[in-house]
């Protein structure tokens, strides 16, 4: 079983990785700002600030895998670039939940992301601030993981276009996986947040995607 550390471990994607992690077995930390809800039996819960360094690198030094599942990730983009090097100092293996706008529709195709900039004036001069989140999110994945040292191993696992708390759906117990091209959607282009913890920690087990894009959904 391996050593798991969480941060945002309290949040809608992280406290679901947190409770399918620590079912199956696995030593869980989950670090955040607020203590959980409903503490998960048997998972160490940290409490502290992702943008203080000495307080990151408190759990992640001794981690073998760390699972960045910060909200909004654009929001945190400075956090994720300390999260990054320090789980390359400390060997362990970098898993983050990302967005779904980092995605391409078809192989070759511009990502969803590009097309922000061609939203009608009005409605973009009304979601500047959101659309910037999208764009610094998905820069993680399109800019700064691939910066990182070769000896970093990471995930960046993007969800379906409708997921998160305002649509938190059912456990099934499936989903599908894709690379950087988002998979079609047989069931309206969601995943439930335990379905993509479902695929999240597979992954985490399976260990056979390195510095590479993957995309969860139904």
């Amino acid at each position: 079983m391996s050593r798991i550390v969480v941060i945002g471990g309290t949040g809608y994607a992280g406290s679901a990785v947190v409770a399918e992690a620590a079912a199956r077995g696995h030593e869980v930390t989950a670090f955040s700002r607020s203590a959980p809800a409903a503490p998960v039996p048997g998972v160490h819960y940290v409490r502290g600030d992702a943008t203080d360094e000495a307080a990151l690198s408190s759990v992640v030094t001794r981690a073998d895998v760390v699972v960045a599942a910060l909200s909004p990730p654009g929001s945190f983009r400075d956090v994720y670039r300390t999260v990054a090097r320090l789980a390359d100092a400390g060997g362990a293996r970098l898993y983050v939940v990302g967005g779904f706008s980092s995605l391409r529709p078809a192989a070759g195709a511009p990502r969803f992301v590009e097309g922000l900039s061609h939203a009608p004036a009005e409605r973009a001069a009304r979601s500047a601030e959101f659309h910037e989140d999208i764009r610094a999110g998905a820069a993680v994945v399109i800019e700064d993981l691939p910066a990182t040292p070769e000896t970093l191993d990471w995930v960046y696992v993007s969800p379906a276009g409708t997921f998160g708390s305002f649509a938190p759906g059912e456990r099934l117990g499936r989903y599908r996986a894709g690379g950087e091209v988002a998979v079609a959607p047989e069931d309206g282009g969601t995943i439930s947040g335990a379905d993509y913890a479902l695929g999240l920690v597979d992954l985490i087990e399976k260990g056979d995607q390195h510095r590479a894009h993957v995309n969860l959904a139904y």
